[in-house]
Order: C-alpha cells, then structure tokens, then sequence
C-alpha cells in the first residue's frame, strides 16, 4: 500500500537502516530521493527501494554536518521533482560517551548532528513545505531524551533538544496543511548499537521503521517504540535522583 501523500519520499540518512526500512514501506508508487555521503555507493539500497516498488529512486550527495549545502539541496529536490512529500530525517550518530566526558571536541559533534543538523535542516524543510501548503516530516527523537541519563548523557541530551524542538515545530505547523511525526524508539538493535548488550524492551529497525509507518498513515503526532515505553516513562519520570543517575544506558 502506498501511504505517501503527493510528491516526492526524500530519505536524509539514506543509508540509515531504519531510514532504508521506512523507504520500502513508502515505496509502492513513489519518486524515492535516497540522499547520503557517498551517494555513488547506494546502489544497493537504491535497488532495494525499487524492488519495493518506486516508480523512481535517485541517490543524491548530502553531507548533513554541512549545513550550508541543506538549502541548496532541498531547493534543487524541489526544482526537479517538485514539492517534497515526505520527509525523513534518518541520520544521527550515537557517540563514544566515555570520549565525550573528556573530549569537547567529540561531545560538540554528537549534539551538532544529532540536534543542531537536524534543526537546521527542519527549519529549511518546514518553510518549503508551507510555502507547498502540505507535507509531512518524520524525526527520529529516542527515550534517551526524555528524561537524560549519566550514561549517556550526551547522545541524551542532543535527544531532548531535538524533542523540544520537534514538539514545538509541530504545534507551529498545525494548520498549515505540514506535518510532523516524532519517533520514539528505545534501544535499537542495529549496526549503531553493534557489540552493545541489548536493553529491555529493544527493537529492530524493520519494527521502528513499520510502526512509523503505521503512524504517519494514521496521521500522528508521535509514536514510541514499543509503544509500552510510554507508561514505562511516566514511571521512571518519578524516579529519585539518586537512583537515576545508577541506571544503565
């Protein structure tokens, strides 16, 4: 079934896996814009994509800690395939925390593409899309930003940065005929989290990316992942300090 609404799939972190996932689901029927470093080396992905159905798939160059070179990549997306439809923001790095503690350097790159990239390039997507008067945006938050644990602290905070600001992008396009899903997931078992034991209530990027999906045909504001993290959280909310700042990543 294809869920996309008109215009052009463009997947920012074409060669994230749950960005790949979220592809093929939205594939059936649609032009699919896989957009990466490297992008000569997608070809892989990008005939997956069409296996799934696209009528077109086109791999484009994009450097997303290059935040000069969003604009111009969105409007040339524009000019030659028209007003984007769906929007997937899918690149993000996890982070050497250890490192961070000691390492500014480290520490500013994991909040610059994991919150100040991601802003940026929201921020020029959102006007395009209400300059169109329609389209749709997905944001992969991650409970690590709901309440930021010592753990991961860093990764966590960049994390809750993004959720307040996908949260009040959100209220500011209601109306406008642009929307946006924020995605919500626990621990993910992929190349990111490779050698990492896995956490309670773990998924898998095909899991995220089908209950992203079920949530944008639905027309969501959020979906977390599993969906009983919610009610695990308002609980862990109420957590004292001294016990928090024990829990594991």
């Amino acid at each position: 079934m294809n869920d996309t609404v008109e215009g052009p799939v463009v997947i920012f972190g074409g060669r994230s896996e749950i960005g790949l996932e979220l592809a093929l689901r939205l594939a059936p029927g649609a032009t699919v814009v896989l957009a990466a470093r490297s992008a000569d080396r997608l070809t892989a992905e990008a005939d997956a994509v069409r296996a799934a159905g696209a009528s077109a798939v086109h791999t484009v160059e994009f450097d997303a800690d290059d935040l000069t070179g969003h604009a111009p990549l969105v409007a040339t997306l524009i000019a030659e395939h028209g007003p984007i439809g769906t929007a997937v923001l899918a690149f993000g790095v996890l982070g050497d925390q250890a490192r961070a503690e000691s390492d500014a350097a480290h520490a500013v790159g994991i909040v610059h593409t994991d919150f100040v990239a991601q802003v940026n390039l929201l921020t020029i997507l959102a006007a395009a899309m209400r300059a169109a008067g329609r389209g749709r945006m997905v944001v992969f938050s991650s409970v690590a930003g709901i309440r930021v644990r010592r753990a991961n602290y860093v990764y966590g905070s960049a994390k809750a940065g993004l959720e307040g600001f996908a949260g009040g992008l959100a209220d500011a396009l209601h109306g406008t005929g642009v929307r946006l899903l924020i995605v919500r997931p626990g621990f993910v078992v992929g190349r990111m989290t490779a050698g990492m034991s896995p956490a309670p209530l773990s998924s898998t990027p095909p899991q995220v990316a089908a209950a992203a999906a079920r949530a944008l045909k639905k027309g969501r504001r959020s979906v977390w992942v599993p969906w009983a993290l919610r009610p695990l959280f308002a609980g862990l909310r109420l957590l004292p300090q001294a016990v928090w700042r024990r829990m594991p990543r």
